[in-house]
């Protein structure tokens, strides 16, 4: 597995070619295959946990498909900009190209604010106090701003906090990044100071590819990886999520000089950013932290004549094709940011099944909501692409995707929360670990003449020293059977628990265990310390499967 550098690197191999951005960086390497098990079916009834022995190499599972259904977290405003609340069902008139929808499911605001005793300072403890609960996420952009806008964009944030009551009101996670790192500032906390206090200890990196003007491909791979990674790791949790990008996005590039095929590939990372910003619920909204510019060639001069995100207009597109807003050319950021935040706390939840065929799958099928009041407005993603499904991927021969999916998760100190995991080590040998993952984080396949039902995970487990440089990495591709006494086919709730045990290193004071399920492409993460007295967690479900790699 190459290092996260190398992997955003990769990354825009993928998206943009060398001719068009004429960037330099490391060679792209091809990840380690992980090592395939296949578990023998469990002879063992339902409910009972049975310890499966490796054996011969199955063929692919069939992935499970279900009607789509779309999900619009929707803000209203009046003519003023001022929020409306106390809308009905009824109110609600959607189309999608054209054709009128019908809502089989309506939530009114505020239909899932944390209750008022919660205390939610983790991901682990939002996905069990309030698994519903919509959720801030706050982004500095530091690696296409320049470093005068991120002190000020890092002035606005604490000064809209300081007016905040002690208690926040939604859950609210801070995120840094820069080329070099991912940071989770702050994980999830209603606590004011708590996030007041992380951002005063977070340094910023001087960003001096944006002052000169280069590294082009890394500062795209790194703004679309980013957009990727975080709704990845956080669409296991149910809730809406509002992300507020506080910075640039994107640098400049001139379409005019960009060959065919290249654009081909840009417009496929936007479908996909798209559509997995969707399915996770996020709604982006982009702050543009430069103000009133005294000089707008600062960021490029296609940036100045045309466009305030760095001269490409898909970032600004991105935005309210998520249901968000793009807000730039004012000084007043706080206000801004409290804009975006009140919009994140104040929408309606419309839900329908689509009418009409999607003839074309990677045509943006545009959706339109109307009011019968003239003066309201719908804020809303704008449509979304109709090709949906996991990009599946051969463990045996591992691609591009592969690699940033694992190495993204890897590389992060992000709880993802796709797939619920907890860890447990054994107190005899804390190198050996039972690593449980949640029967809803699972997707078995059908049953045929011939195959029991399955469900195939890639795991990796990695270590790290104080200093965060890895040290030993191990990766499995596991395929386990379920019991013949199963159903064949229908809703199978069934939990896996499965043993690794890492190479010992005595520097060694971390471990991650990432584990990506392949039919659906959803990841989960858990953490623990190494090589310190063992800390158990305990973990019950009546549905198990136990397997060692």
């Amino acid at each position: 597995m190459p290092s996260a550098r190398a992997l955003l690197l990769l990354f825009a191999c993928t998206v943009f070619s060398a001719s068009m951005l004429s960037q330099q960086g490391e060679s792209p390497a091809t990840p380690p295959a992980p090592a395939t098990q296949q578990a023998a079916p469990d002879s063992q009834p339902t409910g009972k946990a049975a310890q499966v022995e490796p054996g011969t190499a199955g063929t692919t599972p069939t992935i499970r498909t279900t009607s789509r259904i779309v999900i619009l977290d929707t803000v209203v405003l009046d003519k003023q900009g001022n929020v409306v609340t106390g809308l009905k069902r009824e109110d609600f008139h959607v189309e999608e190209e054209g054709a009128p929808q019908t809502l089989i499911s309506f939530e009114p605001t505020n239909a899932h604010t944390p209750p008022p005793d919660a205390v939610i300072n983790s991901t682990q403890e939002l996905d069990r106090v309030a698994p519903r609960a919509p959720v801030n996420i706050i982004l500095l952009d530091e690696f296409n701003t320049r470093f005068e806008d991120m002190a000020f964009a890092r002035y606005s944030l604490k000064k809209y906090l300081q007016k905040q009551p002690e208690r926040l009101t939604m859950p609210t996670m801070l995120i840094a990044v820069s080329l070099q790192n991912f940071t989770v500032v702050h994980d999830y906390t209603q606590d004011k100071e708590a996030i007041l206090t992380a951002l005063d200890k977070h340094l910023v990196s001087y960003p001096w590819q944006v002052h000169q003007g280069g590294w082009l491909a890394e500062r795209y791979s790194t703004a679309f990886g980013t957009l990727l990674r975080i709704a990845e790791a956080t669409e296991g949790h149910q809730g809406h999520k509002n992300m507020i990008w506080i910075g640039r996005g994107f640098p400049s590039l001139n379409f005019a000089n960009v060959a065919v095929d290249a654009q081909v590939r840009v417009q496929n990372i936007v479908q996909e950013c798209v559509n997995k910003l969707r399915d996770a619920r996020v709604t982006l909204y982009t702050i543009d932290p430069a103000g009133v510019q005294v000089n707008p060639y600062n960021y490029g001069q296609a940036a100045g004549d045309f466009d305030p995100f760095g001269g490409n207009y898909e970032f600004n597109k991105l935005a309210t094709a998520t249901g968000g807003r793009t807000f730039y050319g004012r000084n007043d950021v706080d206000a801004e940011i409290g804009t975006s935040l009140r919009d994140g706390a104040s929408f309606y939840t419309l839900v329908y099944r689509p009418t009409g065929a999607a003839d074309n799958p990677r045509k943006f099928r545009r959706i339109k909501i109307t009011f019968d009041n003239p003066d309201y407005k719908a804020v809303t993603r704008t449509g979304y692409y109709p090709r949906y499904g996991p990009y599946r991927v051969d463990p045996s021969k591992p691609n591009r995707r592969l690699a940033f999916d694992l190495g993204a998760a890897n590389s992060s100190t992000m709880v993802y929360d796709g797939v619920p995991m907890t860890l447990q080590q054994d107190a005899a040998n804390p190198d050996n670990f039972t690593v449980h993952l949640d029967a809803k984080g699972l997707n078995w396949t059908v049953a045929t003449d011939t195959e029991p039902r399955r469900c195939e995970v890639i795991v990796m487990a990695t270590s790290f020293d104080k200093k965060g440089k890895e040290l030993q990495r191990i990766a499995k591709d596991i395929k386990v059977a379920a019991p013949t006494t199963v159903a064949p086919t229908g809703r199978l709730e069934r939990a896996m628990d499965l043993k690794l045990t890492m190479p010992h290193d005595p520097k060694a004071v971390r471990a991650r265990f990432v584990a990506r399920v392949a039919s659906t492409g959803r990841i989960g993460t858990a953490d623990s310390p190494m090589n310190q007295p063992a800390q158990p967690t305990t973990s019950t479900s009546t549905n198990t499967h136990a397997a060692t790699p």
